[in-house]
């Protein structure tokens, strides 16, 4: 079976919720799941669950766990640049069902991997793959190369209002 690529992107709250979800689908129908993050380096909720309930799913976080305000600092390309190194090798795996690549477009973004080189990759991996980008600012030539986009758009979140995040919900 031909393995599809799915980008979540937009503004709104929901895209590394939405992969997670797939994971945890994709371990019910028996599937194996690689979830690889750029940008993040926290323990999440989602994090702990699955190293709880789920500890044969590879979890490999690259960055340092703060937001990038203007432009990545040296340490972020680094981290960046050893994770898509990480992901180039798993996407010729046969014995991964499901990859994750949480947060890659954010990397991709602030330039600090290539797109064109990511859809290069995506273009010969094992094609039986399933893979999952997430993040903001997905580029075009991605949403146009994937095979599924869902854009997850903010019409009202209580964070503007000064609600901050939450354990269990937002982290």
């Amino acid at each position: 079976m031909k393995g599809m690529v799915h980008v979540y992107t937009g503004n709104g709250k929901g895209k590394t919720t939405a992969a997670f979800g797939l994971a945890l689908r994709g371990i019910g129908a028996g599937k194996s799941v690689y979830i690889i993050q750029f940008i993040k380096s926290m323990e999440y909720s989602e994090i702990k669950a699955f190293k709880k309930y789920f500890p044969f799913v590879p979890i490999e976080q690259f960055g340092r766990g703060c937001f990038i305000i203007n432009k990545p600092e040296k340490e972020d390309i680094l981290e960046a640049k050893k994770g898509f190194e990480r992901v180039k090798e798993l996407l010729k795996r046969k014995d991964i069902d499901i990859l994750i690549l949480d947060e890659i477009n954010i990397a991709i973004y602030y330039g600090m991997i290539d797109c064109a080189e990511l859809i290069e990759q995506l273009k010969n991996r094992n094609q039986e793959m399933e893979v999952v980008i997430t993040g903001r600012y997905a580029k075009k030539e991605l949403i146009d190369f994937a095979d599924l986009v869902t854009e997850m758009k903010e019409v009202k979140h209580y964070y503007n209002s000064g609600v901050k995040a939450r354990d269990g919900i937002e982290r």
